[in-house]
């Protein structure tokens, strides 16, 4: 098994890819130059724009894991350009050198809609407005429509490992003005390993799954955690299913979260 890694220096990236390390697999990285990768990973300068160097990384690969994205940027543009076109060129490229390959994507739970009767299932009809989770749909899509073997890996809000996420959690509930009852799903990043050594497994070839821990938490609850009061409200809670998703399929296909809830992570120091 050799496996590309993409997007190694964000937020997910950094924390998988020694794990995947650490647990043997075979890993080659696409990086820009100058970016640090653990030892005993092949390194591959380039990007996902730089044709020169696209093909030496994904030549003879087994597997790709695909997590480069821009997230929190107000350029749409931006947006649209690095996780829809990067990764209709990255297909293309696997296509052409390693046919074969199983094409793992990291995908989001925003991309479901805020007034659903019930969380977030992977057979909802899904058409977000923003850029972040619009792009990811298109990017489903074209891997879907690909030929090639897939798996798509919606994953929730992601914390732990100190990666500073949770804890700027309150500034974007108060900016966007979220009811502090609101619960959301959360997944921590050893169970993000989790879930794609199952994938590289081929146990979630060919479906979209989402991946979460066992218990979403409020808003409130997760400002709490992280020293932050926010106003509380006894005003009824619109939309209750947002940014909540059902784990289901996952659980049914082997999937069990090591963390199990925020307050576990808490308690084993994880955070």
């Amino acid at each position: 098994m050799a496996v590309l890694v993409t997007g190694v220096t964000g937020l997910v990236g950094a924390r998988l890819l020694p794990r995947l390390v650490e647990a043997g697999v075979d890993c080659r990285a696409l990086v820009r130059g100058g970016k640090d990768v653990p030892a005993g990973v092949t390194v591959v300068e380039g990007d996902l724009f730089d044709c020169s160097t696209l093909g030496q990384a994904v030549e003879g690969v087994t597997d790709i894991i695909h997590l480069a994205a821009v997230f929190r940027t107000q350029d749409t543009d931006l947006i649209w350009k690095s996780n829809l076109e990067g990764t209709q060129i990255l297909i293309g490229a696997v296509k052409d050198q390693a046919p074969q390959a199983r094409f793992i994507l990291a995908s989001t739970s925003n991309v479901y809609v805020p007034d659903s009767a019930h969380p977030g299932r992977e057979d909802d009809a899904v058409d977000p407005k923003h850029a972040y989770p619009a792009s990811k749909v298109a990017a489903e899509k074209a891997l879907r429509e690909s030929g090639l073997n897939w798996a798509v890996l919606r994953f929730p809000f992601v914390y732990g490992d100190q990666d500073g996420h949770l804890e700027e959690l309150p500034k974007h509930a108060i900016a966007g003005k979220w009811h502090t009852a609101k619960r959301i799903s959360t997944i921590h990043h050893r169970d993000i390993a989790t879930a794609v050594k199952l994938a590289l497994d081929g146990v979630f070839d060919g479906r979209i799954v989402n991946i979460s821990d066992e218990a979403p938490s409020s808003i409130y609850e997760l400002a709490a955690l992280v020293g932050e009061t926010l106003e509380s409200s006894a005003e009824p809670l619109e939309n209750p299913w947002h940014l909540h998703v059902d784990a289901s399929l996952a659980r049914s296909l082997g999937f069990q979260p090591s963390v199990r809830t925020v307050y576990q992570a808490v308690q084993d120091k994880l955070m």
